[in-house]
């Protein structure tokens, strides 16, 4: 009998050979997965080398940069070190060049002030002496005024000006500003009309320094006024201020020109008739000495041909006013003195020596620094006037070492110089001067301080 084989039945182990490529498969599939793992791991790893890689050269890249940008930094404040000392030398420099300026200016207009004095004295000998000799006054003492601006200007722009502040009435420097002014405004026959608080009002200011200004705004006013214009002055008190304005029904102001007319080298509308209109220094030394002073200015004008208007204000001074000076009574005609001057314009030399022969005195003149200082050494003098910048020696010089080398009783030792910056009067006084005298010189202030001096 024969036996015949059957397929397993389900649920019955398999087969060896199946059982083993099961146990193939289960290997082969773990080690697939661990691949898996492994790979991901890997490229987990990777991305986080890129990405430290990608911070790396971020990091590089920004120290870099940073590199670079104090690098400019550097570039850049020794850039700024070297625009200011550049604006600060070009300051110094256009400060030198003004002074040097006026100096050069003022050299000439000593012989003219000095021939219109001699002038003077002859007006009775033509009547038409008198207005000539008018003329030439006022226009000596015009160009005065421009060279005084535009050393003024130098002292703004480097901050020297100096304020002597003492409690002064406003009627008082109003009327200094209107007799200043008079000339101009008369010239062009205009109605200037006043109107001032009946109340007495101090304001605490240096009296040159404030009536520069109001006669800066009404030579200004008239300046730019037709003739027969009209120019007004208001004052009222307002609280611990006082507000006065200066208008005009000139040729006003244009719009755009009303935020920049108190700068400095500024000017307005000039015509062919107003070619005078001057330097553009007046309205910005204004605005500064009103600024120091403690107060403001401002400006209005509807526009060209509309007028314009000045509004100052001031802080009414708390402190009472000083008492009144004893004037001095006139002194007698000046006793003949021995004067020496050292000068080196021939010109101006030889009318100030005339002027002052004429006056009674003695006078021998010296043109430069050695000759003048043996002069000095050989005579008794009463006066020395001596000019600053002098060939051979200066006048320090030629002053220090007369005022080493000589004994008791000493000459008065005048200067005479073109010279204004204040440094100048502190050498002055640190020579040995006793005066300092601004070219064109003041003949009567002269006059005085030579008739003061006790004979020897």
């Amino acid at each position: 009998m024969h036996r015949i084989a059957l397929p397993p039945e389900s649920g019955h182990a398999p087969p060896a050979s199946s059982s083993a490529d099961a146990s193939l498969h289960g290997a082969h599939e773990r080690e697939i997965k661990l691949l898996r793992e492994t790979i991901n791991q890997l490229l987990v790893m990777a991305n986080m080398q890129v990405q430290e890689k990608d911070k790396s050269e971020a990091f590089t890249l920004l120290i870099a940069q940073l590199r670079e940008a104090n690098q400019n930094l550097v570039l850049a404040t020794f850039g700024a070190q070297d625009l200011q000392a550049t604006a600060e030398a070009a300051s110094l420099r256009q400060t030198e060049f003004l002074a040097m300026l006026a100096h050069e200016l003022r050299n000439p207009l000593q012989p003219l002030a000095m021939a219109n004095d001699l002038l003077g004295k002859k007006v009775a000998l033509d009547p038409t002496l008198e207005h000539v000799h008018g003329v030439i006054g006022r226009q000596v003492g015009h160009m005065a005024r421009l060279i005084d601006d535009l050393l003024d200007a130098s002292r703004v722009s480097s901050g020297k000006i100096n304020l002597q502040l003492l409690p002064v009435l406003l009627s008082d420097i109003i009327a200094s500003a209107v007799e200043a002014s008079e000339h101009s405004i008369s010239t062009r026959q205009q109605v200037l009309r006043m109107s001032l608080p009946k109340e007495p009002l101090a304001i605490e200011a240096d009296l040159v320094r404030m009536t520069q200004v109001f006669a800066n705004l009404l030579i200004n006013a008239s300046k730019f006024t037709q003739e027969f214009g009209h120019i007004e002055i208001v004052a009222k008190r307002n609280g611990a201020v006082v507000e006065i304005t200066v208008s005009d029904d000139g040729a006003g102001i244009a719009l755009d020109t009303q935020p920049f007319i108190f700068d400095l080298f500024t000017q307005g509308y000039r015509s062919l008739e107003r070619a005078q209109g001057g330097l553009g220094i007046g309205l910005s030394l204004v605005r500064t000495l009103t600024q120091l002073h403690g107060g403001t200015v401002d400006v209005f004008s509807a526009g060209l041909g509309m007028g314009s208007q000045f509004i100052l204000k001031l802080p009414i001074s708390p402190l009472p006013m000083p008492g009144a000076s004893v004037v001095p009574e006139p002194a007698d005609k000046a006793l003949p003195k021995r004067v020496l001057l050292i000068e080196d314009n021939a010109d101006a030399a030889e009318l100030l020596a005339m002027l002052l022969e004429q006056e009674g005195h003695q006078v021998d003149l010296r043109l430069d620094g050695p000759s003048g200082l043996r002069a000095v050494l050989d005579a008794p003098y009463d006066v020395v006037i001596c000019d600053i910048g002098l060939p051979g020696m200066d006048g320090y010089q030629v002053i220090s070492s007369a005022r080493a080398a000589l004994s008791a009783p000493l000459p008065c030792f005048i200067a005479a110089s073109g010279y204004s910056q204040l440094a100048e009067f502190d050498l002055a006084g640190e020579a040995g001067f006793d005066h300092y005298l601004v070219k064109p010189i003041n003949i009567e202030a002269l006059l005085k301080i030579i008739s003061a001096q006790v004979l020897r």
